[in-house]
């Protein structure tokens, strides 16, 4: 009989309890039925899944209708048959044993006939069943076929059962397989609003957690300790460390824990990219260990891991070796770059998926794709009945100005529009691509769209000879038009092959019904807003972005995404991107206030990635003036490497980094004539801006 402190604590779980309603209605109606449908319940989950906190819930309702039940922890006993049978019969006091046998009375042949006899109409749960596998064969075929049929037992543990059980005919009628998975969407915020953890911090806690029962807990608990907080991982170290302990044993060997790092970063892993990424030649054992994990799932195309492990890994990593996760990202980056020049088709669009899947922590492109690739939609040329379907879903999305504007450009430049089919092969949605180097005056003259953005091209980007332009004019799904979804996020990877597929393309520009919803992604990839393209249609107006690829070539362009992820912890919504004209007018602003941090504030260069990516790569504990400051005279500094290049650094150290009275007094003081000290300045500005310029589109790290 429970003690009065116990009901108490039976009862406060009890009130905790979250979900889990179909798993309780099984278990339930089992234990009330007339004969029990199964004998076995064999339930299996990661570690912190909510296993422990499910069997209390079962002994709990066991007390209410008065069925008699065990508890049995078996990482308290050890894993041979006298063990094991002695700890159960702790659990009913002694007992009194009298037998014919010669053996002493804790011997299985005394203890087990007793035992099954005394559990019959008990309910036995047994949890932490994994550290028992040495004893699953015993129990499976002495220990459990001598139990009355009216004994149910409960194994809960985290691997999968082992094969005998699901392969033997007695007991595939005998034992149901119950899989344990993480709360749903809607049972983890409840349980988050029950812990008062404020609405707004919901999502990235939901981002982390998955719905696992033990982190939810735990980051409610960082929240009960500090009002305010803003959840992060990176800074959750307690968090990450308490569930990596309970999601991942001990690893055999420092070559299986940077496997382990490397299938978490990927999005799938195979051999091949194991094998990269880990710079051996023979990967096979790491990898079938890998697969073997409680926590890893064999897919067609891979292994990836449980979404939370995932998360904790990465949190982990980035926090304890960012090195690592840089060098491990690169490894991964390399890999996927050569795949992408050997495929095509399908192959290539997968290969982009992973490629992106590589900047999924970021919060800039996070919110933005769905991750797992949908095999509903099918990309396809454009066919004879095609044309009404896609102006139709651009009628209903746009109304019919658009929908006239598409059977325009379907008619005048087919091979613009990729269609993606569902399963029926109807539309579900469409691409279409004008290139603009080919529309001719009438075409801009009748779309308000292409007049608007060549008329953009003429003024600030005007095309050389041979270069060619594109507008992906119209984008959108039948369902969801331009929101984030499965088609919206193949729509975006093709704009990805586009651009690597497309010879001589100078310029590409993107318009959006809903341009303010997309700047933090588009910022981070290096598509500039561009009110002045900007245009109207059927009074809805689009906003557009667009990439100038003569200035950041699409090698350039990769390699500066790539920087961007790895220093992720870049705060978007806080940047500023320069023109090359707003940019170099910065540079003189800041030189002519170098001596001045306070006027430094107020510069622009201070919120560019030049600067914030600089600070999160070099882990910088200066503000962000003085890392201008540095920069500045690291890049000036480096003139020095040539002969030509001292005067003009000289000519800016007395001007701007330790100024004189006046640049006569500096003329005078290098011993040279005005004029010339003049020309010396002038060419050092130049030089200085272009190689801050250079470094702002290729990334920080060159």
């Amino acid at each position: 009989m429970q003690s009065y402190l116990a009901q108490h604590l039976s009862a406060a779980r009890h009130r905790q309890f979250m979900g889990r309603t179909f798993e309780l209605e099984l278990f339930r109606c089992a234990i009330a039925a007339p004969k029990l449908p199964f004998h076995v319940l064999h339930i299996f989950g990661s570690g912190g899944v909510g296993k422990t906190s499910l069997l209390g819930e079962f002994a709990y309702s066991c007390e209410q209708v008065q069925t008699p039940a065990l508890y049995l922890d078996a990482r308290h006993t050890e894993p041979s048959p006298v063990a094991f049978l002695s700890t159960l019969q702790s659990m009913f006091g002694q007992l009194s044993i009298s037998t014919p046998f010669k053996e002493t009375p804790n011997h299985p042949n005394v203890l087990l006939p007793v035992l099954a006899t005394q559990l019959a109409g008990h309910v036995v749960l047994i949890d932490t069943y994994e550290t028992l596998v040495p004893l699953d064969e015993w129990l499976r075929r002495v220990f459990l076929p001598l139990l009355a049929e009216t004994t149910l037992v409960v194994l809960a543990g985290r691997h999968f059962p082992q094969q005998e059980w699901r392969t033997d005919p007695g007991w595939q009628a005998l034992v149901h397989l119950l899989p344990l998975h993480n709360l749903s969407s809607e049972e983890s915020q409840t349980y988050l609003d029950n812990c008062k953890v404020p609405a707004a911090q919901h999502q990235p806690v939901l981002d982390f957690t998955h719905g696992h029962p033990l982190a939810l807990s735990l980051v409610a608990d960082l929240f009960a300790q500090e009002e305010n907080l803003q959840f992060q991982p990176e800074t959750a170290a307690d968090v990450v460390k308490t569930l990596l302990e309970k999601l991942v044993d001990a690893v055999p060997s420092p070559s299986h824990r940077l496997a382990l790092e490397a299938c978490s970063l990927v999005r799938l892993t195979t051999e091949a990219l194991l094998a990269e990424m880990l710079v051996l030649p023979d990967v096979h054992e790491l990898f079938e260990w890998l697969r073997r994990l409680s926590f890893i799932e064999p897919g067609q195309q891979g292994l990836f891991p449980h979404d939370l492990t995932r998360e904790v890994l990465i949190a982990n990593l980035r926090w304890r070796n960012p090195d690592r996760y840089g060098e491990l990202h690169q490894r991964a980056r390399n890999y996927f770059t050569k795949r992408l020049q050997q495929s095509q088709g399908g192959e290539q669009q997968r290969i982009l998926l992973d490629y992106i899947f590589l900047h999924r922590h970021n919060a800039a492109v996070r919110p933005y794709f769905t991750w797992q690739p949908s095999t509903s939609f099918l990309p396809d040329i454009l066919r004879e009945t095609d044309p009404p379907a896609l102006a139709a879903i651009a009628s209903q999305h746009e109304g019919e100005a658009s929908a006239q504007l598409v059977g325009y450009w379907l008619k005048r430049q087919p091979q613009g529009v990729l269609v993606f089919r569902d399963s029926e092969k109807q539309p579900a949605g469409f691409v279409l691509v004008i290139a603009l180097h080919q529309a001719t005056a009438e075409d801009r003259s009748i779309d308000p769209g292409v007049h608007s953005v060549w008329r953009y091209l003429e003024q600030q980007a005007p095309l050389r000879a041979g270069e060619g332009a594109t507008l992906l004019r119209f984008w959108m799904a039948q369902d969801t038009y331009q929101a984030v979804s499965p088609l919206q996020s193949l729509i975006f990877i093709n704009f990805m092959q586009h651009h690597r597929s497309t010879g001589q393309l100078a310029f590409t520009f993107f318009p959006c019904a809903e341009p303010e919803f997309w700047a933090n992604l588009f910022t981070y990839a290096h598509l500039e807003r561009l009110p002045a393209a900007d245009f109207e249609v059927d009074g809805q107006r689009y906003g557009v972005y667009g990439h100038d690829w003569r200035v950041v070539p699409p090698k350039t362009w990769q390699a500066l995404l790539a920087q961007r992820e790895i220093a992720a912890s870049v705060d978007v919504n806080k940047l500023v991107v320069l023109n090359q004209a707003q940019f170099a007018q910065a540079v003189r602003d800041a030189l002519h206030n170098f001596p001045h941090p306070h006027l430094l504030q107020a510069n622009p260069l201070v919120r560019s990635r030049l600067v914030i990516e600089r600070m999160a790569l070099h882990n910088a504990k200066t503000g962000q003036v003085e890392a201008l400051q540095s920069l500045i005279q690291e890049v000036a500094e480096a003139l020095q490497s040539s002969h030509r290049g001292k005067k003009f650094y000289w000519a800016l150290f007395h001007t701007y980094i330790r100024p004189t009275s006046t640049q006569e007094a500096a003329a005078e003081l290098l011993d040279i004539p005005f004029s010339t000290f003049r020309r010396h300045l002038k060419t050092g500005i130049e030089r200085l801006t272009d190689r801050l310029w250079q470094m702002e589109i290729n990334g920080c790290s060159e």
